[in-house]
């Protein structure tokens, strides 16, 4: 769905604006982006243990928090199988998949500005 970004309906910018601003909201948050580009990059769903993991210098506290917000907002869901020791999945819902898109323009506009180091999108 592309919009027409040269709108000039004041109240059209308006809602835009509210619309990106909740966007944001949902996505703020110091891990919430390395969370799920671990779960695009995973394309399966992904144990706790191997999150923790993946996304390097969190704490488990928050990022069993970040989880809990991501999931509260529908990018992510969590499943818990009743076993010994107990095993819990997150992966990433069609609303999480949609912003697939959204981040890699993201990315392209931080390679773009040089954001990224050379070693970093030379893998990539």
């Amino acid at each position: 769905m592309d919009r027409d970004c040269q709108n000039q309906d004041p109240r059209q910018q308006l809602i835009w604006a509210a619309a990106t601003s909740e966007t944001l909201r949902v996505l703020e948050g110091k891990w919430k982006i390395a969370i799920i580009v671990q779960l695009f990059a995973a394309r399966e769903p992904v144990r706790f243990s191997e999150l923790e993991r993946r996304v390097e210098g969190v704490n488990q506290k928050m990022l069993i928090q970040q989880l809990k917000e991501l999931e509260k907002d529908g990018i992510l869901t969590r499943t818990v199988y009743p076993q010994v020791p107990p095993k819990v999945e997150y992966a990433l819902t069609d609303k999480g998949y949609a912003l697939g898109p959204s981040i890699e323009a993201l990315v392209n506009w931080a390679v773009e500005q040089g954001s990224l180091k050379n070693e970093v999108t030379k893998t990539a």
